[in-house]
């Protein structure tokens, strides 16, 4: 499994919408019960970020991919990354910080890219699979990572 991006983060914070929308497929919401490839991204579980044993799962399939996406829902602020978590992967760790849309006041952006800046996320976006918001600069973004 040989993909370009793989998306990290917890339960319902976005990765598989986001996956479709990077993939241009239909939007649909699927539980992702196991790591799957979505166009040219991996796909992982919540719990794999949510438990911490089973993070040497997702270090081990980082070594598939070019990019590491750490997403962080801007509607849930509870912290699932470690700090300095993006020096496990061996690769480069951006931040997407999920569900503009549904921003559910101020600061709440701002606290989400805190998070991931925590965990070492090098670059963050934001952006709304559901509306496209910032879609295609996260894709510009990825196209380096070939």
């Amino acid at each position: 499994m040989t993909a370009k991006v793989m998306l990290i983060g917890r339960t319902s914070c976005g990765k598989t919408t986001l996956c479709q929308r990077l993939a241009k497929q239909e939007l649909r919401y699927q539980k992702t019960q196991t790591v799957q490839l979505v166009g040219e991204a991996i796909d992982t579980p919540g719990e794999y970020a949510e438990n911490r044993g089973l993070l040497r799962g997702l270090i081990v399939t980082s070594a598939d991919t070019s990019l590491v996406l750490l997403l962080q829902s801007c509607t849930d602020l509870e912290m699932v990354f470690s700090p300095g978590m993006s020096s496990a992967f061996g690769r480069p760790v951006a931040g997407v910080i999920t569900k503009t849309d549904l921003t559910p006041g101020p600061g709440a952006v701002r606290d989400a890219a805190a998070l991931l800046e925590l965990a070492g996320a090098e670059h963050i976006f934001e952006v709304s699979a559901a509306d496209g918001t910032g879609i295609q600069e996260l894709r510009q973004f990825i196209e380096q990572f070939v």
